[in-house]
């Protein structure tokens, strides 16, 4: 046994419970069923037992529970009508159960996960409020409708609300008076914790009560006392043979005939239809939250079918109202909807006459509670605060399936919710990234996971805006799947489009597409070219696009495998970056950049040691860089170290155990001011930071003084306007780049 799954022990017990719960919703329910599709009786009897048995055994379902269901009674009746015999429909039956299990054989479940979920709990509450609607009826002892009967329009020409206002006329005091005790009953049940964690059913004590109270009424008040009429109507045999005389059995003779298959097909697929959207419901309201498998419920549906057609039985399907009730009672296992079935064999068979005095008031006061959790409010809720693209395709499966019926409700739910998912694709089916390269400007349209052609038009009409004489990434990185008319559309922008408006294309993604493969046209890093067009002002300009693309989580997309062959024999860096050597502040990531953009030179506290300033004289003088960056960081472990030691007067080398870190302490130590500092047991929460980022600050101002004053080529390239030097300040925090005293540079404006 799994080791997240209980012993049997402590399951069994709680299944038991909750198969009688079932059971008890589940008789009315096949009689109710079995009347509303024109079959006899004892065929909605024999699908429950069937669905609970056998498929209950062959399912992988813990808390799903099959049997006739009220969302094929118009199909039912259709079927049984258009062949003309009830034998004929058994067979169209059984090979509806043999297309079924083919289903399930070439794994055709996996269309459940395309249910969109905002139909499932449509589903869900459209459920509970019709069986809220169609139950208050039998609660008050107006039975005209079928105890099965879902369908908005009934066979009585009457509709749900019209039967409701029919009730006012036909109100049955016993039959009321039963049905709100056993409401008041359901309710407070799940509200007493004492009631609640009793091993006894709420359902079981209802249906007691309501066989009590109306033989107290049948004793004192003869005119309250429920009529035979409003009580569950199971057929009785006199005996053992009359009892399997009920059996019916399908006419094999009819085999040729084409519209057996017609029939057998149009069942197998509103079958297989409403098993895979109700399992899907059930798995949802599952506490355990285990996933039933789809083509495994499809092969022990099937098999159900089969049985089921060959002893006279209704078509099966995994039934919401019957699964919600086994949820609610506790059910842990398939065992107790494989008990329910038990029980529907053996109470039938053998004490028929005691079912007989179950008042459906009773029975529908059990089923108006289950509504009610069903629909809940707290769902309605969580509905609309998902936003329109939820709740309309929400609320019109509700609508729709309270006003026709449960298939072609959720067909309408379906359609709905497919036009919300063509809006987005629509709307937004690719992702346009507008990317600020050095050599240019190139719009970057990513592609979704799987692109269709629904989103043809979208993508032919971010191409065809592209700019004459721009550039477009198309990147297929991230998808799996391009529709043949998507490629076909790439294609004709590649061969004619593009040169047509001057456009190039370059196609990443691509690299096992025989039609395509990958093609970078443009020059992502910085080349002899792209370098000598620079200005200190643009290059300023390109350093903080990169940093706003770092924290927007925009960054460039980059070939780095490219890059290298293309760097591999010259460099052209358009800045030089002093930084620290902290782990957290890598200038190629705070940046944006790629490989061979600029010179990297790091050293604790970023300090304007000689042979550093020897390397950007190179980088400046020699290698073309355009500017020099003097990066400072906030939480700096270098500037925190010099503004503890210069209070204690010790030596660096002293305090830390490291030789040749005095000189570098001291170089930090110049941007403190003395008549501010404090000693460490001095400072106030927070106070200490605060001064050594002004301190980290003011020695990026300082480093770029020393640099200036230490470096005359430098000094002259600035002075000539060739390159520029500016100094900045990265948060570790929040990794966001400021840059301090920066000159006119290009008409750029002074500050970040």
């Amino acid at each position: 046994m799994p080791h997240n799954e209980s012993p049997l022990s402590v399951t069994l017990p709680k299944d038991i419970m909750a198969s009688i719960a079932v059971f008890l919703v589940a008789l009315p329910l096949c009689l109710g069923i079995a009347l509303a599709s024109n079959a006899p009786l004892f065929s909605g009897l024999v699908s429950g037992v069937v669905g609970g048995i056998l498929v209950g055994i062959l399912s992988g379902s813990h808390k799903s529970v099959s049997g006739p269901a009220a969302g094929l009674t118009a199909v039912v009746a259709a079927q049984i009508a258009m062949l003309g015999s009830f034998e004929a429909f058994l067979l169209a039956v059984t090979i509806a159960g043999v297309i079924q299990i083919l289903l399930g054989v070439f794994r055709m479940g996996f269309i459940a996960a395309f249910f969109p979920l905002s139909v499932i709990k449509g589903l869900l509450a459209a459920i509970g409020l019709i069986l809220i609607l169609k139950q208050i009826p039998h609660v008050f002892g107006h039975d005209a409708d079928a105890e099965g009967e879902m369908s908005f329009s009934q066979p009585d020409h009457e509709n749900t609300f019209s039967e409701l206002i029919s009730t006012l006329n036909d109100l049955q005091p016993g039959a009321a008076l039963i049905g709100l005790i056993s409401i008041l009953v359901m309710l407070l049940w799940d509200r007493i914790k004492v009631l609640k964690k009793s091993v006894v059913p709420a359902p079981l004590v209802v249906v007691v009560l309501g066989v009590i109270t109306n033989q107290i009424l049948k004793a004192g008040a003869g005119s309250w006392a429920v009529e035979a009429s409003h009580l569950v109507q199971v057929p009785m045999a006199k005996d053992l043979t009359a009892f399997f005389g009920f059996l019916r059995f399908p006419d094999f003779s009819l085999i040729g005939n084409p519209a057996i298959f017609t029939s057998a097909i149009t069942i197998a697929i509103v079958a297989t239809l409403e098993t895979l959207l109700n399992l899907e419901a059930v798995d949802k309201i599952d506490p355990d939250q285990r996933q039933a498998p789809t083509n495994r419920e499809l092969v022990a549906q099937g098999f159900g079918n089969i049985a089921s057609g060959l002893i006279g039985g209704l078509p099966l399907t995994s039934v919401i109202v019957r699964s919600s009730v086994n949820i609610n009672a506790g059910g842990r296992t398939k065992l107790s909807a494989i008990f329910h079935g038990i029980l529907l064999f053996f109470c039938v068979l053998l004490v028929p006459s005691w079912l007989n005095e179950i008042p459906l008031a009773a029975l529908a006061g059990i089923l108006i509670v289950t509504g009610l959790k069903l629909a809940s409010p707290a769902l309605f809720k969580q509905m609309w605060r998902e936003g329109t693209h939820q709740f309309l395709p929400f609320v019109i499966t509700i609508v729709a399936i309270i006003l026709t019926d449960l298939l072609i409700g959720i067909l309408i739910g379906l359609g709905v919710s497919i036009l919300f998912i063509l809006h987005s694709s629509q709307k937004r089916p690719v992702r346009r990234i507008m990317e600020k390269h050095a050599s240019g400007d190139v719009l970057r349209i990513e592609l979704a996971n799987q692109v269709s052609f629904l989103n043809r038009a979208t993508l032919e009409k971010a191409l065809h805006e592209v700019p004459r004489g721009g550039h477009v990434l198309v990147d297929a990185r991230n998808t799996i799947y391009i529709d043949p008319d998507i490629r076909d559309l790439i294609a004709d922008f590649r061969d004619k489009t593009s040169k047509a408006h001057g456009v190039q294309l370059s196609l990443v993604g691509f690299k096992d597409d025989n039609q395509f493969g990958d093609r970078i046209q443009y020059i992502d890093y910085s080349s002899r070219e792209v370098q000598s067009s620079l200005t200190p002002g643009k290059v300023l300009e390109l350093l903080k696009e990169g940093n706003q693309r770092f924290l927007d989580g925009q960054q460039i997309f980059r070939d780095f495998g490219r890059q290298i062959e293309a760097t591999s024999t010259g460099q052209f860096p358009m800045a030089v970056v002093l930084s620290c050597i902290d782990s957290r502040t890598p200038a190629e990531m705070v940046f944006d950049l790629g490989l061979g953009d600029i010179f990297s030179v790091r050293v604790a506290g970023n300090i304007a040691k000689e042979e550093l300033i020897g390397s950007m004289e190179y980088a400046c003088v020699v290698a073309g860089a355009k500017l020099v960056v003097v990066m400072g960081h906030t939480s700096c472990g270098a500037v925190n170290a010099a503004v503890d030691l210069i209070t204690s007067q010790k030596k660096a080398s002293e305090a830390t155990g490291c030789d040749n870190i005095d000189g570098l302490i001291l170089e930090l130590q110049q941007a403190i001011d003395l008549s501010t500092c404090k000693k460490p047991d001095q400072w106030l929460p927070g106070e200490k930071a605060a001064y050594a980022n002004e301190v980290s600050r003011r020695n990026v101002l300082q480093t770029i003084l020393s640099i200036r004053k230490r470096s005359k080529s430098l000094e002259n390239l600035i002075q000539k306007g060739q390159i520029d030097i500016v100094g900045s300040l990265y948060d570790v925090n929040t990794g966001e780049v400021t840059f301090l005293n920066v000159k006119s540079l290009d008409a750029a404006p002074a500050h970040a």
